[in-house]
């Protein structure tokens, strides 16, 4: 071995250099650079280069040789220096890709496989995957305990209202996953993770889950996008544009919609009054047309490979028409008819929406887990809504005045979120974080009657509703995970400040509260397939600003819903078992739970003169007992099926008004899909769906079975996709519930009816085919 022996030094050694890969001359960033001793072949010192690939280190040794490694490299030992003045200047330094060794991992990642972490599962997207040149909703598809159907919509352990991350991140691009994602492929993607029951890290509100999906940090280039056009029956046209440009610090991307949709339901309803032997009888269909306008605009911006920084915006339009026409009729004693008439909606709103979010992400040297990030978000939603409602007598004389409502809503909501991950080695972690959110919302709401052809302001219907929240949290969890056993832990704190009034009446309802939410997670790994875990955790449901809000909704003036200024927050307690296996062609979990909920928010109704009043209110607790099954099965490359079943037995006791609403009862339902992948490159897709009956305070709700089906074509490999899908297609998803008291009776119908949909989606660069479907956030 030749080394430089340098007896005559007696100032430190100041050496310098560049590392670069051999091939394209690019710089490495974050190579290692190390000088030994020659004698002890011990480690002297060390650095990493910048991001130009440069270095600069100084060693007091006197006899040195110099390593420079960095993974997927061949390692370059350096032995000979030529050293003047106390200074080494090494030069450009270039490092050999180890070919061999990156054969080895593409064996290893051949297929695709699921890792259990303590609080979450992990699912490694393998070449069996990434090759195939499959979307990001594909890919979800094959990820064990997600669902998704033909038209993106996504579930998880069959709940939908799945939260989607993208790198860690709240995006917009995730926000209606069957737009925006189209333009993430597989080969993009480096794993997904799946969480299923949330720690204190994330709001104590409660969600269906979350899903992450990482990206690759080499697969930012290119140009992606989609173009797609939908029709449908009853009316859902649309035209959108998806647009995705990666460079190596940018990436652009951009989504055009515009489109029209009609939402039609039919309705029947029946109040009958027992005291007076008289019932009012309903039945009618109300519609909610739109023309919408949708654009998103946005960019990451990769300052270097450790820092981004995220900026972009979202606005909408939509200009409404909701007509509706009601049948009423009257009956007296021993069902004799006394009156008909006819009740004609006709209201127009326009709905301006926007939201922004920027978001800055620093990753740490030590290791990629070691983050920071920084996230505020702000989001608009207005309307501003004129109603009319025209009574036609048909039969009697009964004397109806007209009606007019007027509603001018705002409503505007801010985020700011910081976040600190931080990894002490393998096993043991910490998360630190804190989150401030504000909700700030007006309600303008005015009632008026038609009388002597004067249109005369109904004060006791007329009310200015303002609501104001502003929720401040904090958390910190620590886990320790090794090869069997895991267990994590943390506490997170919120405290609500809660506003509400009525300006016209001056009615204020002023809530303060700290809230503490516990959050433990234990997992045992018997092997790679199989896995055990339990955890616990505290949750919270807050009254939403149309649960506050007492304003009465007239389209069916016999029924009327209105919300409750009063309302207290409901806590719930959640215990949960679950046992995770993963086969070669079946992956399934299995669990049981408890939820113990308190001061539970229930709709209560109110009877007089034949018409009915419904409200929340807190009532008493609940205890809830279920087990949960999911599977999924694929016994051939051609067919897959989906399942999930859930069972729960509960027990309700409480008292409101002096009247008891102890009771038990349970509930139960399933669903079967089964996905055929077809000759010429076409897939059929059938689901089933079955929710039992089941009782609440006051009410039977039916059970209901329905059924959906879809057909998708590939073309050109996939980049052109024809869809086709028939959403209840027995015409069988029926709301149906009875309320029987003594007093009166109370019966309730309600459906949307069968839709068709067909839609036609070109994918262009790496970008997957979609359909925009222009759907509701």
């Amino acid at each position: 071995m030749i080394s430089y022996n340098a007896t005559a030094q007696k100032q430190p050694l100041n050496i310098s250099g560049t590392v670069m890969e051999e091939v394209n001359k690019n710089p490495i960033p974050f190579a290692t650079v190390i000088v030994f001793d020659t004698d002890t072949n011990q480690s002297v010192t060390g650095t990493t280069t910048d991001e130009g690939g440069k270095f600069n280190i100084t060693t007091d040794a006197l006899n040195f040789y110099i390593e420079i490694s960095f993974i997927g490299f061949e390692t370059l030992k350096l032995t000979t220096f030529n050293i003047e003045k106390n200074q080494l200047d090494l030069g450009a330094l270039y490092l050999i890709q180890v070919t061999e060794a990156l054969d080895e991992v593409e064996i290893r990642a051949e297929k695709s496989n699921v890792e259990f972490r303590l609080d979450k599962r992990v699912f490694n997207v393998g070449k069996d995957i990434s090759s195939t040149g499959m979307g990001a909703l594909e890919v979800l598809n094959n990820v064990p305990s997600v669902t998704v159907s033909i038209e993106g919509e996504v579930s998880l352990r069959g709940k939908s209202g799945v939260q989607i991350l993208i790198d860690g991140k709240p995006s917009i691009l995730a926000d209606d996953p069957s737009n925006t994602l189209g333009t993430i492929t597989a080969e993009m993607i480096e794993k997904i993770e799946v969480i299923t029951n949330p720690s204190a890290k994330y709001d104590a509100e409660g969600t269906a889950g979350i899903l992450n999906i990482v990206l690759k940090k080499d697969e930012k280039k290119g140009l992606n996008g989609s173009i797609s056009l939908n029709t449908g029956i009853p009316d859902n046209h649309s035209v959108g544009v998806s647009l995705n440009r990666r460079t190596e610090h940018f990436n652009l991307f951009a989504q055009l919609g515009v489109g029209y949709r009609s939402l039609p339901r039919d309705s029947k309803n029946s109040n009958q009054d027992r005291i007076n032997n008289t019932t009012v009888n309903s039945e009618g269909t109300a519609y909610r047309n739109e023309n919408f306008y949708n654009i998103i605009l946005g960019t990451d911006y990769y300052i270097n490979p450790l820092n981004v920084i995220t900026l972009s915006g979202n606005f909408a339009y939509e200009i409404e028409d909701q007509p509706s026409t009601t049948d009423f009729s009257s009956f007296e004693p021993s069902s004799v008819l006394v009156s008909q008439w006819q009740r004609k909606e006709s209201t127009e709103a326009t709905n301006p929406k926007w939201q922004y979010e920027l978001q800055y992400k620093r990753e740490f040297k030590d290791n990629e887990d070691h983050t920071l990030l920084f996230s505020t978000q702000g989001r608009f939603f207005g309307k501003d809504q004129e109603s009319e409602f025209v009574i036609t007598p048909v039969f009697g004389d009964d004397d109806f005045n007209d009606q007019q409502t007027e509603t001018q809503f705002q409503q505007a909501d801010y985020t700011f979120k910081l976040d600190y991950n931080k990894p002490f080695s393998e096993k043991v972690n910490m998360e630190l974080g804190s989150q401030y959110v504000i909700n700030d919302v007006g309600n303008d709401y005015t009632v008026r009657d038609l009388i002597d052809g004067e249109w005369i302001t109904n004060p006791d219907l007329t009310n200015n509703f303002e609501y104001n929240q502003k929720v401040f949290g904090i958390y910190g969890t620590g886990s320790y995970e090794g090869e069997a056993w895991g267990i994590k832990a943390g506490l997170r704190i919120e405290m609500t400040d809660l506003k509400t009034e009525l300006t016209n009446t001056n009615e204020k309802n002023n809530q303060n509260y700290t809230d503490y939410f516990p959050s433990a997670h234990i997992s045992y790994k018997f092997d790679k397939a199989i896995s055990l875990a339990g955890g616990y955790s505290r949750r919270i449901f807050r009254p939403r600003l149309w649960d506050l809000n007492p304003f009465f909704n007239f389209r069916n003036n016999y029924n009327i819903r209105t919300g409750n200024p009063n309302l207290e927050p409901e806590y719930t307690d959640s215990y949960e078992i679950t046992s995770i296996f993963a086969f070669n062609k079946i992956s399934f979990n299995t669990g049981v739970y408890h939820l113990y909920t308190t001061d539970v928010v229930e709709r209560i109704t109110y009877f007089e003169d034949n018409v009915s009043i419904t409200t929340p209110e807190n009532i008493g607790t609940s205890n809830t007992t279920g087990m949960e099954v999911n599977f999924k099965y694929r016994p051939s490359k051609w067919l897959t099926f989906n399942g999930d079943f859930n069972y729960s037995y509960f027990i309700r006791n409480g008292e409101f008004e002096d009247q008891s609403f102890d009771f038990n009862g349970d509930k139960w339902s399933a669903r079967l899909t089964g996905k055929f992948n077809l000759p010429a490159d076409f897939e059929l897709e059938l689901t089933g769906n079955h929710q039992s009956g089941f009782q609440t305070v006051q009410s039977e709700v039916s059970a209901l079975t329905f059924a959906d089906l879809g057909v998708r074509k590939k073309i050109a490999k996939g980049k052109l996709v024809i869809n086709f899908a028939i959403r209840d297609v027995f015409k069988s998803r029926i709301s149906e519930s009875v309320i029987d008291q003594p007093e009166y009776y109370l019966y309730t119908w309600n459906t949307r009816g069968r839709f068709f949909t067909l839609g036609l989606s070109y994918g262009f660069g790496k970008g997957e085919a979609m359909t925009y479907s222009g759907s509701r956030r």
